[in-house]
């Protein structure tokens, strides 16, 4: 379509639109916002104005209440302003005022949108004007239009066939009808008695989703392994549904609310999400329900189209204590063998990165005890020399409720190191048993003492027996055991132990 006739269709369209708009005020809205994203990971050109708002990965619950004048009868009432993305299976419509004598006969959804295009093919083997630029001045001319294909195509009044230059325009004589400008419902209702009623609309739309951003704030403790932290936290939400939602009452679910997947789609993890409950009226309130959490928002929300907004999930929580550990594992993740693990060359990584944590207590007494949705945690500490928070790590949650532990992983220590290896190792396959001693040196180049966990998988096989060790340490789990290990400023520390396997 030539670029320069848009111009000149612009009030034809404006008028067109204005037509729609009459068909629907609304007087009250509410939405809510459902998400399937995982924390993290979702593109920032999702939310920078990029992608289709089909790719979005979430959806919402909208409700709309608007008043109609209903006569007694058949009624034909249009509901435009409806999201371009609606799922037109799950509208439903209520009468609030007589929902006993009011129904819906027949419903249908119309989304065959306006554009100059379609405009224009609407006029074919029609006669329109044409404006065509002539030097300083503007020459005027009508005929039948034959194509839009590639550009216009028209036989004039006097015979000759025209293609419209880029310096052309077109005047239309009157708005054809069968066009919209927006999506829109139509229902056929039944109403026992006319007057006006109040009447309520709802239907499922994809292009919305949230998530929970987690800014914290890292405060040294008085040793290595304390701390504290600052905790706020704001809930993201981004609208590319087709429809903007103007003092809407806003709810978020944080959960895992299964849903029926088309054929050859992959349902994404449910991102965790909610608000937290906020101290002030207008802020979040949470509260259990079903299975899941509700938060609803104390103050109406605009939420534009084609928008992406922050609002505040709860105030900051100062001061809440925390540990920093520093873990090293210088084996793979267990992973499950049908039989015992007797390549004696089996396990071994060469990784000598020892990964940062930095843990808190999600409880009343830590200044926090709210149920945490899922998001993404971001930690920043104030450098004290020129004032300013710089970023040292972040990591995912998942839904975490009230007194359970938050696990953050920051990264990796760049002072120290470790080093595994595997010192003797001997295997009986008469008597089925396997013997292996292993040595882990952990090296601290700081200025101050540290501890480091060393984390040791015992994947072999599932019986096992620790038969020697230089150091006492935990049986974390059927195949984990951790050797808690002080190492000096600028020293080093070596563990050693011997395991049994048997089958």
């Amino acid at each position: 379509m030539n670029p320069a006739i848009r111009p000149l269709l612009a009030l034809t369209l404006a008028a067109l639109a204005a037509t729609a708009t009459a068909q629907g005020e609304g007087s009250g809205q509410a939405v809510t916002i459902y998400s399937t994203a995982r924390p993290g990971a979702l593109p920032p050109e999702l939310y920078r104005g990029g992608g289709s708002g089909a790719a979005i990965p979430g959806y919402a619950i909208v409700r709309q209440q608007r008043e109609l004048a209903l006569q007694r009868g058949h009624n034909s009432v249009r509901f435009s302003d409806v999201a371009a993305l609606i799922d037109p299976t799950t509208v439903r419509f209520d009468s609030l005022t007589d929902p006993a004598g009011t129904r819906v006969l027949e419903q249908n959804f119309q989304f065959d949108l306006v554009n100059t295009q379609k405009l224009l093919e609407k006029y074919l083997d029609r006669r329109i004007s044409v404006d065509q630029v002539r030097g300083s001045g503007v020459e005027s001319f009508s005929g039948t239009l034959l194509s839009t294909n590639g550009g216009l195509v028209l036989k004039r009044d006097d015979g000759g066939i025209q293609t419209l230059p880029h310096n052309a325009g077109v005047r239309l004589p009157d708005l054809p009808g069968g066009l919209i400008t927006r999506p829109t419902l139509v229902w056929d209702l039944h109403a026992s008695r006319g007057g006006n009623q109040a009447s309520r609309v709802s239907y499922q739309t994809g292009g919305m989703t949230w998530w929970a951003d987690y800014n914290l704030t890292y405060q040294d403790g008085a040793d290595a392994s304390t701390c504290k932290l600052d905790v706020g936290a704001w809930v993201s939400i981004i609208n590319k549904s087709g429809a903007s939602y103007n003092d809407a009452r806003l709810k978020l679910v944080a959960g895992d609310v299964n849903r029926v997947q088309p054929p050859g789609r992959v349902a994404p993890a449910m991102m965790a999400r909610a608000s937290l409950a906020a101290e002030a009226a207008p802020g979040f309130g949470d509260k259990e329900f079903f299975e899941y959490h509700l938060y609803t928002l104390g103050r109406p929300v605009t939420l534009p189209d084609n928008s992406t907004q922050q609002l505040e999930l709860f105030p900051v929580a100062r001061g809440v204590p925390c540990e920093k550990t520093l873990v090293y594992q210088g084996t793979p993740g267990f992973r499950g063998h049908g039989g015992p693990v007797t390549d004696r060359n089996h396990g071994e990584t060469g990784n000598r990165k020892v990964d940062v944590f930095i843990s808190f207590k999600n409880g009343k007494e830590q200044n926090l005890g709210q149920p945490l949705p899922a998001g993404r945690i971001r930690v920043s500490k104030l450098d004290p020399a020129d004032q300013t928070l710089e970023f040292i790590g972040e990591d995912s949650l998942d839904h975490t409720p009230r007194n359970e532990n938050v696990l953050i992983r920051m990264g990796s220590a760049f002072d120290v190191v470790g080093e595994r290896r595997q010192v003797n190792f001997s295997i009986d396959s008469t008597r089925k048993t396997m013997t292996e001693e292993i040595e882990v040196r952990v090296r601290n180049q700081k200025k101050e003492a540290v501890t480091v966990m060393v984390r040791e998988q015992l994947y072999r096989w599932s019986h096992w027996q620790i038969t020697g060790k230089s150091h006492d340490y935990r049986k974390v789990d059927a195949r984990t055991v951790t050797f808690p290990v002080s190492v000096a400023a600028g020293a080093e520390a070596i563990v050693r132990y011997s395991v049994g396997y048997s089958w």
